[in-house]
């Protein structure tokens, strides 16, 4: 069911059901003898195979409720600060020597900026080298623009121009 919902893209929550009395309070309050079980707004939908039936029909679609496009999630992402870095790690600890690196000279500005772990989301980080044609990470967003990768930022760095960017004056 997992699998189907994810596959939807369906906002969900779930939660174990470890001990017998609530497995079999939850079986006589939903007159469902199986698990899993989805519910929508309290109600309960059914079970499995419901859900496959309802999943080949397209009314599971009508059903539950839809988590953002990932379109519409990188858009919000990369408008969550005035700089936004996508990386391997975050400001704390870089995963890598790349994002090490862009973090280093980041520092060195002075400028406030958040950043996002891509390898803590994997349609994040696939789906951001296709929504910015930036086929590498790390990523660098000021007001929504890509500024571009480690590279850039050195060259930016290295000819002047990296602050008035980072600062929005240009």
């Amino acid at each position: 069911m997992v699998d189907i919902l994810n596959k939807q893209n369906i906002q969900f929550s779930s939660f174990h059901i470890f001990s017998d009395e609530v497995r079999q309070a939850l079986k006589t309050y939903s007159n469902w003898p199986t698990y899993p079980q989805l519910y929508v707004s309290g109600e309960l939908v059914g079970g499995l195979d419901i859900i496959k039936e309802l999943e080949a029909s397209k009314e599971l679609d009508t059903i539950c409720p839809k988590g953002p496009k990932l379109e519409e999630r990188l858009e919000v992402m990369t408008n969550k600060a005035s700089l936004m870095l996508f990386m391997t790690g975050n400001k704390q600890e870089a995963k890598c020597g790349f994002s090490r690196q862009i973090l280093e000279i980041l520092n060195s500005t002075g400028v406030e900026y958040e950043t996002f772990d891509i390898l803590e989301d994997e349609e994040v980080q696939q789906g951001l080298k296709a929504y910015s044609n930036w086929p590498t990470y790390s990523q660098l967003y000021v007001k929504r623009e890509l500024v571009g990768g480690l590279d850039s930022v050195k060259e930016l760095k290295e000819n002047g121009e990296l602050l008035p960017i980072l600062k929005g004056e240009n």
